[in-house]
């Protein structure tokens, strides 16, 4: 059930990224505030468990704010990949951002065409929270499809 909400909140959260290039903070703070539900139901314990997973992900969004600072991302991307790193065991947060990046980079390379044929003037925006919401959508899929086996 849980999983499930975190499919509907990520789905819905990368179309209104790529609609109008911004991510609701209730659709981040959902993702963060369900996460404690998501160690209890894994069966995580309060010490080491819990404080590693709140740790990770103060290091990732410490990063990631850093990626704001420059204007390479925007604050909801950012909200909502540190919301994400609650949910992620480092091994598969790794795989989570390695997945975000090419998918990103996909992602600025096409941005960057449709922005040069369509002769549009100013920046190009790149709504990465469609990048992040694909590769938490790649990285929950082990859970999902292996809890039948």
């Amino acid at each position: 059930m849980l999983l499930g909400t975190l499919v509907l909140l990520l789905v819905s959260a990368g179309i209104q990224d790529a609609r109008v290039r911004e991510i609701a903070n209730w659709k981040n703070a959902a993702i963060a505030l369900l996460a404690p539900l998501w160690w209890l139901a894994s069966g995580l314990s309060p010490w080491p468990d819990m404080a590693v997973q709140i740790g990770l992900a103060l290091i990732v969004f410490s990063l990631f704010c850093c990626a704001f600072h420059f204007g390479w991302m925007g604050g909801g991307d950012v909200k909502m990949i540190g919301a994400l790193a609650l949910w992620f065991p480092f091994t598969q947060l790794s795989s989570l951002l390695v997945v975000m990046s090419l998918v990103g980079g996909v992602l600025t390379i096409v941005m960057m065409i449709h922005h040069a044929v369509s002769k549009k003037a100013g920046n190009i925006e790149v709504p990465y929270g469609v990048a992040i919401a694909i590769a938490a959508l790649f990285s929950i899929r082990e859970p999902i499809f292996n809890q039948f086996t």
